[in-house]
């Protein structure tokens, strides 16, 4: 027989014919040809692990984060399911000065991987409102009354005892943390206070409660946390960054390890309230010191902490330095500055015999008031009068002096020491007046630009009162700013601009600051920080039941045919090597079964007279 038929059940085209002078070579290619075949199937294949393993596998990861993080964000204003059973619970009271509130969190189980921090957020109630519920007054009223304490705070734990499912109480954490009010207190008082709820709580709730989550937190502390909040809220923990995504080289405290590390830039905070300025950025580098005694004060400044709950892993290691300068928030300063007008002009007048600002009629000048705005300070027995000259400038000028700064380095308001600010590779966040003084009234918030500010600011100030008051009339400004807010923007203008600028020392031209009221449309409260941080080590509950699924945040995925590229390649190695294996024997069986006399073979040639028969087509 002279050709062999192939034959299947499919239409005619299918069938074909090999003559006996081709098959020898199909069956039997020679090693040099076995090995061409293979050196371009693994270059197909190291192609193809470049082309598409590489940048797809990285780009799906990215846009596949891109999208998880898309998501929380919006079922961060769902309504709760409470239902789940997977899904976990946390309170923590913010007991401050003028009053006290509960924060109720949820976060779905972790999912194992020691990298990822949980995913807690606000819990939300049927009508996708924040559980939250305010007392006042503030628990320091009660410093005389501790055992009193309790029964205080019974209302805030009993409404969110309603929101989460009594099956979860005994799991649930319980933090109270107090803050400014409690602070002033003397010691004594404190602990009377904080031993009733320690003793009471438990005895009324069964949540996972102890001694030590309850306690009077310090600024710096507070500061951490409200850093911690912000830049959990932002997604800068999560260190798998797309594209374009800004990131810092990292000299991780504590660690061995000779190599910086690089991952995603954190944003500083500026927060100024009526009372206090604060300032909290992370310090990516070691710090050096001017002097020893820099050094010590700066021990009490800088906050280096783990996020992670893997203590021996350093990915979530921060460096953060949090200041607080009490006085320097904007009522405190308007205050003092007008101490200090009081002051002088007194002394003044006393020397030169004058009654300057005494009367109505002879009204102190004052740049940092709208023009020919009229305004009256110091005791209702001696009061001075004033009237606004609205120079922004000179405004400034004054102010600098109660910036109280010294000429040594590495230092910002009082002197405090401040370490240094990569101004080129960092990004900021204002809160709180550093947002009112840019868009209350000059319509300015988001992001800054000095140069623009200083302009609207100077105009502003420069603009007749009276015109003022009829564009407030008229709504051109934001809805929640009063008579207050237009009286002193031009202080609070000057103020804000001052400490930024000379007292942190921000270049005119920094472009990388953003001040804002909400973050991703909601208000961020340190309380969100706090209960990150103090339940950094609950996933280590789920860690050991995951670890026969690997440690990879995507490893649903990663096992997947149709996602992971390295499956398919390895099957297609293993594809490729049985076939040459197959190959090799056929190689071997037929050189057995043939007389290596015969020349077409030695050759590699086709023979017209090799009798090789098929007795019956092969049908599947």
């Amino acid at each position: 027989m002279g050709r062999i038929s192939f034959s299947c059940l499919f239409p005619a085209p299918w069938h074909f014919s090999l003559s006996s002078q081709v098959l020898p070579r199909l069956l039997v290619p020679s090693l040099r040809q076995l090995l061409f075949i293979g050196l371009v199937l693994c270059l197909i294949g190291l192609l193809y692990l470049l082309l598409v393993t590489g940048k797809g596998h990285a780009s799906w990861i990215r846009e596949e984060s891109h999208f998880h993080r898309h998501l929380a964000k919006v079922n961060d204003v769902d309504a709760t399911d409470t239902s789940n059973p997977n899904l976990n619970y946390g309170l923590v009271v913010d007991c401050g000065s003028s009053g006290s509130r509960v924060f109720v969190y949820c976060w779905p189980r972790h999912n194992g991987n020691p990298h990822e921090l949980l995913d807690i957020r606000q819990m939300r109630d049927q009508h996708r409102k924040p559980v939250v519920m305010k007392i006042k007054p503030g628990i320091s009223e009660l410093a005389k009354t501790p055992e009193k304490a309790s029964d205080y705070i019974y209302p805030l734990l009993s409404f969110a005892s309603q929101h989460i499912p009594k099956n979860k109480h005994q799991e649930t954490p319980l933090y109270i943390l107090c803050t400014a009010g409690m602070r002033i207190l003397p010691e004594s008082q404190q602990e009377a206070l904080l031993e009733d709820l320690r003793t009471d709580i438990p005895v009324h709730f069964n949540f996972l409660f102890s001694d030590s989550h309850v306690e009077v937190i310090s600024g710096k502390q507070e500061g951490v946390y409200a850093w911690i909040g912000i830049n959990f809220v932002l997604g800068r923990f999560n260190h798998v960054h797309n594209d374009g995504e800004a990131v810092v080289e990292v000299h991780v405290p504590g660690s061995d390890q000779q190599e910086a590390l690089m991952r995603k830039r954190t944003a500083g905070v500026l927060d100024m309230g009526g009372v206090s300025t604060q300032i909290a950025y992370e310090v990516p580098k070691t710090v050096s010191f001017a002097s020893p005694q820099q050094e010590e004060v700066a021990k009490n400044l800088l906050a280096e902490f783990n996020l992670g709950c893997d203590a021996h892993r350093t990915e979530h290691v921060y460096r953060v330095y949090v200041s607080t300068f009490l006085g320097f928030g904007g009522n405190a300063a308007r205050k003092r500055y007008e101490e200090s007008v009081i002051r002088n002009t007194a002394t003044r007048n006393k020397l030169l015999g004058q009654n300057m600002g005494e009367t109505a009629e002879s009204p102190l000048p004052d740049p940092c008031l709208p023009a020919d705005l009229q305004d009256e300070i110091g005791p209702s027995t001696k009061k001075l009068y004033l009237r606004g000259t609205g120079d922004f400038d000179q405004c400034r000028q004054i102010l600098q002096l109660f910036l109280n700064r010294t000429n040594e380095t590495l230092t910002s308001l009082s002197g405090i020491y401040q370490p240094t600010i990569d101004y080129i590779n960092s990004q900021f966040y204002g809160f709180s007046e550093f947002y009112y003084c840019t868009e209350d009234v000059l319509r300015m918030g988001g992001d800054y630009n000095a140069s623009k500010y200083a302009q609207a600011a100077k105009s502003y100030c420069s603009t007749q009162w009276k015109t003022l008051r009829e564009r407030f009339d008229s709504g051109l400004y934001a809805s929640h700013a009063d008579h207050h807010r237009l009286k002193y923007q031009c202080f609070k203008s000057a103020w804000m601009y001052e400490v930024l600028h000379s007292g942190f020392s921000f270049p005119a031209n920094y472009k990388h600051l953003r001040t804002a009221l909400l973050v991703y449309d909601k208000e961020v409260q340190w309380t969100l920080g706090a209960i990150l941080y103090r339940t950094r080590f609950l996933p280590l509950r789920d860690i050991p039941q995951e670890s026969l699924k690997g440690v990879h945040s995507h490893w649903r995925h990663s096992f997947s045919f149709v996602n992971n590229h390295y499956l398919f390649l390895a099957c297609f190695f293993v594809v490729l090597l049985s076939i040459m294996l197959y190959l090799l024997r056929l190689r071997r069986i037929h050189r057995r079964n043939t007389p290596s006399s015969v020349p077409w073979l030695e050759e590699g040639l086709g023979s017209p007279t090799l009798p090789l028969n098929l007795s019956k087509p092969f049908r599947v």
